[in-house]
């Protein structure tokens, strides 16, 4: 594996108006009409927010990140590198989520070259690298997680948002920290079933939902009929044999869990009449 390359400071650059003015008085003169054209080639220009990363003969001599006018050797090689903020909008991937279902997928990622060398160096074109490591990324994250998800200690990517972004930042920092590049925010910007199974698989939420909320009222209305039998037969209000407290816990299950609201019936006569 190589060393990883590293970003150090240009030493020492000239100031470049000075350098300008010497170059002018030198183009005026027949003689130091070479030496002219060699310093005002030398001369460079950092915007704010922009570096320059010099190489000499093939070797790396350093970084200008300082905005200015500089001059440096003039058979140095300069190139520019933006330390901006950039925003990358991938595309609608469609991808396959952990239990199989067709998915379409696509994130934003905000970031900035941090070490200038690494993105020079290191990787062939380091904004074609961030686009087809976060496609890399994305794919990944949608195959280990599924799109929705009943219950509420299993991460899905619909219902647990924050836990799903914070994994996809810290996994593209991983693959992105080659290219010296810094991930500043990482979130999903689409996320939705394929056409071809919208239709069925908003049926099958609704199930789900429906059969969830379903286990939730029996879980609670058996407790409530437990607790209700129990503290009549702790107070001594009544003694209900087994076949009547099967009557009574039918009758409030009905009650409990019916979606209607119930009638109440009257019995007028004895408990057994």
């Amino acid at each position: 594996m190589n060393t990883p390359s590293r970003e150090i400071p240009y030493p020492n650059p000239l100031p470049g108006i000075p350098m300008l003015l010497l170059g002018i008085v030198l183009l005026l003169t027949l003689v130091g009409i070479p030496v002219g054209i060699l310093v005002l080639v030398g001369l460079t220009l950092v915007n704010p927010n922009q570096s320059k990363v010099v190489v000499l003969f093939g070797t790396y001599r350093g970084t200008l990140r300082q905005a200015g006018f500089f001059w440096v050797n003039p058979f140095s090689v300069r190139r520019a590198v933006s330390l901006r903020a950039h925003n990358f909008n991938s595309e609608h991937l469609k991808v396959n989520d952990l239990r199989g279902n067709p998915i379409e997928i696509g994130a934003v990622v905000v970031w900035r070259v941090r070490e200038t060398a690494q993105a020079a160096f290191d990787v062939e074109d380091y904004e074609s690298y961030v686009e087809v490591q976060t496609e890399s990324a994305v794919r990944h994250l949608a195959s280990t997680h599924p799109y929705d998800t009943p219950h509420d200690n299993e991460t899905s990517l619909r219902g647990s948002s924050d836990a799903i972004n914070t994994e996809l930042q810290q996994e593209l920092e991983q693959r992105l920290q080659r290219a010296g590049i810094e991930v500043l925010e990482a979130r999903l910007s689409h996320l939705a079933y394929a056409p071809e199974i919208a239709s069925a698989m908003l049926q099958r939420q609704q199930a789900e939902a429906i059969i969830d909320a379903r286990t939730r009222i029996v879980e609670g209305a058996t407790s409530m009929v437990q607790m209700a039998i129990e503290h009549l037969e702790r107070g001594s209000v009544v003694e209900l044999d087994n076949e009547r407290k099967a009557q009574m816990v039918s009758n409030l299950l009905v009650v409990l869990c019916s979606e209607r609201g119930t009638q109440p019936v009257v019995n007028a006569g004895t408990l057994y009449g």
